[in-house]
């Protein structure tokens, strides 16, 4: 069934809550016209720890997140890659028919629950300025996978990092191409989302990295509120265009 609807629709379907929104009328606020318990009570989101310390730095920079999240009703998941190899791409194309990859692992438990969340966290430490090889051949194979349902498309994404002294920058670019990538709008903080640290404890002296992480945690819920107010009103993520891949050989 088609969903979509025209702009005037829309429009009317938001009636005064519209009004608010757009003119401020009154200093009236659309969300506060909305039911604030009903939109945020069914929120999900995963927070994905991409390091091989299940509680190290990365869980921390998580959890400061997690606490923003919580404490305004949205409901949260971990996923733990783990500490074992993750298998890397082979590009064998199986993913193409089925949408998933054929190697059984936390890649496809993912994939199999992407639907049951709002958003997404993905967070992971600094091995020589990127992910770790074992968060990268996991990102590689869920975005790939993904594109086949198109799984990740709309949904809300950010990304956190940790590490000794340097290096976050270049590995915050890498997690966020893969959300560019699958058409995830990223949310922003007040810096990058990084902290510092060799040990849990030592994250935790990181005051400016923490309130940086509870920052993103209510800019995502911002987001999640904006995102799943818009569909109660009828306003969905935009239909794509049939993709068109050329390349410069022939």
């Amino acid at each position: 069934m088609d969903r979509r609807i025209t702009r005037r629709e829309a429009i009317k379907r938001m009636g005064s809550a519209a009004v608010g929104l757009g003119l401020g009328v009154g200093g009236v606020r659309a969300f506060d016209m909305l039911d604030d318990k009903d939109v945020i009570g069914k929120m999900k989101v995963l927070l994905v720890n991409g390091s091989p310390h299940r509680m190290g730095c990365t869980h921390t920079a998580l959890a400061e997140v997690e606490s923003v999240l919580k404490e305004n009703d949205v409901k949260t998941d971990y996923l733990w890659i783990g500490n074992k190899p993750v298998a890397g791409c082979i590009a064998c194309g199986a993913c193409r028919e089925s949408g998933r990859c054929f190697v059984g692992d936390p890649v496809n438990d993912l994939l199999d629950k992407v639907q049951e969340y709002d958003g997404f966290v993905f967070g992971a430490p600094v091995h020589f300025s990127a992910l770790p090889g074992s968060m990268t051949c996991f990102m590689n194979r869920l975005f790939y996978c993904s594109r086949v349902n198109k799984d990740f498309e709309g949904k809300i994404a950010a990304s956190v990092t940790s590490c000794r002294r340097a290096g976050s920058i270049a590995a915050l670019d890498q997690f966020n191409r893969y959300f560019v990538y699958s058409g995830m709008p990223v949310v922003p903080s007040q810096y990058w989302p990084m902290v510092f640290g060799n040990e849990p404890e030592e994250v935790l002296q990181d005051k400016e990295g923490l309130q940086v992480m509870r920052t993103l945690g209510r800019n995502m819920l911002w987001m999640l509120k904006n995102r799943e107010a818009g569909a109660k009103l009828g306003i969905l993520y935009p239909e794509q265009e049939k993709r068109v891949s050329t390349n410069f050989i022939r």
